[in-house]
């Protein structure tokens, strides 16, 4: 007989009775996990009490790490190896405070054979919603079956009601009445103008040039070609190091002419000198090099929507793209000539961005570019985190709230916005954000993603409402006080009927100028999604 080197399979241990596992996912930058650390400690301290009210005990998968300082999975192949000496059928839950890379855990919650509870705190000063949001909906993208619960501080008669029932049964039932299929469109402009989109698309074809796919553990956040092709949608994969070369070829004159441009319409730019700490006139004069060498590459490769990963390999190369994102997104923008100075490229365009290269971003910006100019409406569209809220004066009202993306027209036009230094553990080389209140008004809010392997969005109406200055400014100080903010309700959709369906950490809005115009748009964007081959549902309050 032949002797072959035959290796040992790997043998899990067996579970604890009544004993819940848990694993926390982080950040792959070292000094982000460092600032979330004592929030995580915090909270489950505060999710143990919970547990052990129910008579269970919690036991931590993965030790505190004396040399890194905290006790986060930062890397795949750290939670590969976690998840190797957890019991495959045990209890486990995944809580999160911060921002978590789902592909971390998702290698181990493919093979976990035992009940997952997905659990969150509902507050803001640290994006844990946005995090579980992220890898519920990366989840449902791997048919991985899961349960998700929130909480302010995991006492509350909801949490434990629906706690108990998970300890008892392996799954969380969640009221989502609020979403359904869209129903036979009635003749209508708006439906013709849709569908005649949507033929135009494939007829012409799009492409997404993205500037190096995959980001941030998005799992969720990429769609293989095959579901695009057959829209129309194609892909052109840039890599991040072509945008820093193209860069370099920009003349400081020709960046020092954008911020000209926007000191003229009254932007404000809050600078300094300590390029550690603050915004300075170097860190914005790199942005717009990287703004103007955006459009060019755009244009090279006729693109029609581009996206910027940034957070990886360009974070240590340049300062942030989220000033850019912002001003990309805007019809009225910083005029950008070709290399030989002889067009304007984009004339009189938005430059649709997806921040983050999410690619449901992507389809939605594009579509809803497209349907909103067919309209004679502003164009400018942006994605925002659904990062947290409170009620205030009889309504739950949201903080959507993203980086920078945001067009200065969302703020009713340059003149109200501002520019601050991106947070440093997030964003070491610095940069400014677009930042400012989004204007009060109507909106359409949508989402494209991927469940049961084809391409789904769910549609629904807001209202941005303003809030009191002295509440506006709790809130930024209660999330992040350097990025724009909008106070959104959501028609006809709670807190929780949001949290247990929406899949993702993302949401796209469009401003219409009230609510007629607003029902229209979104009866247009039904129309042209559901000629394209996407699966659209209806969420909340739609008159249609």
């Amino acid at each position: 007989m032949t002797a072959y080197a035959f290796p040992e399979i790997h043998q899990r241990p067996q579970a604890e009775d009544k004993t819940v596992y848990l694993v926390a996912s982080g950040d792959l930058r070292q000094q982000t996990n460092l600032t979330g650390w004592p929030k995580q400690v915090e909270v489950e301290e505060k999710f143990a009490k919970a547990l052990e009210a129910q008579g269970w005990s919690l036991k931590r998968a993965h030790e505190y790490d004396e040399q890194k300082k905290h006790g986060f999975i930062d890397s795949q192949r750290m939670g590969m190896d976690v998840f190797a000496n957890i019991p495959v059928d045990a209890p486990l839950v995944v809580l999160e405070t911060v921002w978590q890379y789902s592909h971390h855990l998702l290698a181990g919650l493919r093979d976990h054979q035992g009940p997952i509870l997905i659990a969150a705190n509902f507050e803001g000063d640290f994006p844990g919603l946005v995090g579980i949001l992220n890898l519920m909906a990366s989840c449902t993208k791997a048919g991985i079956p899961y349960s998700a619960l929130w909480s302010v501080d995991f006492t509350d008669d909801w949490f434990n009601e629906k706690f108990v029932e998970w300890l008892n049964t392996g799954n969380v039932k969640h009221d989502t009445s609020h979403v359904r299929d869209l129903p036979a469109l009635p003749d209508s402009d708006e439906k013709a103008l849709g569908e005649a989109l949507a033929a135009q698309l494939q007829a012409d074809k799009a492409i997404l040039g993205i500037f190096d796919e995959g980001c941030m553990g998005m799992y969720n956040a990429f769609f293989d070609d095959e579901y695009l092709n057959p829209m129309g949608i194609y892909k052109e994969r840039l890599s991040q190091s072509a945008l820093v070369a193209e860069m370099r070829t920009v003349t400081d004159d020709e960046a020092n002419a954008v911020r000209a441009w926007m000191d003229e319409r009254g932007f404000t730019f809050h600078t300094g000198t300590d390029e550690k700490s603050e915004l300075t006139d170097n860190q914005l004069r790199e942005q717009f090099k990287m703004y103007i060498a955006a459009v060019r590459i755009a244009v090279d490769y006729g693109a029609d929507a581009i996206g910027i990963q940034y957070q990886q390999g360009l974070k240590d190369m340049a300062p942030a793209s989220d000033l850019i994102e912002g001003i990309l997104n805007n019809v009225e923008r910083p005029p950008v000539m070709s290399r030989d100075g002889s067009e304007e490229l984009f004339a009189g365009k938005a430059v649709p961005h997806f921040n983050e290269v999410d690619e449901g971003v992507a389809v939605d910006a594009l579509v809803t570019n497209r349907v909103w100019t067919a309209m004679g409406l502003d164009p400018a569209t942006t994605l925002h985190d659904v990062r947290w809220g409170e009620e205030y004066d009889g309504q739950f009202v949201w903080v959507m709230m993203i980086s920078g993306a945001v067009p200065a027209s969302h703020l009713g036009g340059y003149q109200n916005g501002y520019s601050m230094r991106q947070t440093p553990h997030f964003f070491p080389l610095g940069g400014g954000t677009l930042a400012g209140i989004c204007k009060p008004g109507e909106l359409v809010w949508s989402r494209v993603y991927q469940q049961d392997d084809k391409i789904h969005a769910d549609l629904g109406r807001m209202t941005s409402v303003e809030l009191p200055a002295e509440e506006t400014q709790r809130r930024l100080n209660a999330t992040d006080a350097n990025w724009p903010i909008l106070h959104a309700v959501l028609h006809g959709v709670s807190r929780d009927q949001m949290m247990a369906h929406h899949k993702s950490n993302h949401l796209n809005v469009a401003y219409a100028p009230d609510a007629e115009t607003a029902d229209k748009a979104l009866v247009a964007k039904a129309a042209m999604f559901q000629a394209m081959g996407i699966e659209v549902h209806l969420a909340g309050d739609v008159n249609i």
